[in-house]
């Protein structure tokens, strides 16, 4: 039997996303957004509203970086989603955590996070049913100790993903599958 919920957030996981750009002093910002996707292939999509100054930034720049938060640093990575940017200067410096410039773009590199985008921003969409920050990735970057092969081991990102229904944040670790394999089997 199935029971009625309350209407929320309701797709799980939502990826743990900081989105990090440069404030007018050059001075590093970042903000914990769960509501991003890939919109197609190279072309990142943030549902954010332009009061956060995350989005300000990202206007007068030009510019911003999407890192995969870790477990590794959920107290830090839930931090700079709690504590806003309008608010407290010192917000990435209370973090404790470090940056380093782009290669591509003008926008900090979160160190601490193994895997990272570097996005140029495109346009701010505001529609009905949806608004946010369109970027296209011009350069991804990983920690080597994530890569096996050549090829990022998602297993050893230790991604975090937020859980709307309890505000809980879940380790994504284990493979389960073969993406394109493991239904031909149920082909006929």
């Amino acid at each position: 039997m199935r029971k009625k919920l309350n209407i929320t957030e309701g797709i799980f996981p939502m990826p743990v996303l900081m989105v990090a750009t440069y404030n007018e002093d050059g001075s590093v910002n970042v903000m914990n957004a769960a509501w991003g996707t890939m919109q197609e292939r190279g072309i990142v999509a943030l549902n954010l509203t332009e009061s956060h100054k995350t989005v300000k930034n990202i206007k007068a720049r030009g510019a911003f970086t999407v890192s995969i938060a870790d477990a590794a640093h959920v107290v830090e990575a839930d931090y700079l989603g709690v504590e806003s940017g309008n608010r407290v200067l010192k917000k990435f410096e209370n973090s404790g955590l470090t940056a380093s410039k782009s290669e591509k773009v003008d926008a900090p590199v979160i160190n601490e996070f193994p895997l990272c985008l570097e996005c140029e921003f495109i346009e701010y969409q505001n529609g009905a049913y949806g608004l946010g920050v369109i970027g296209k990735v011009v350069n991804v970057t990983a920690d080597e100790s994530v890569i096996v092969d050549d090829k990022i081991d998602m297993s050893l990102v230790n991604a975090i993903a937020f859980d709307p229904y309890t505000h809980g944040y879940y380790k994504v670790t284990e493979r389960v599958g073969e993406a394109f394999k493991d239904g031909l089997r149920l082909k006929k």
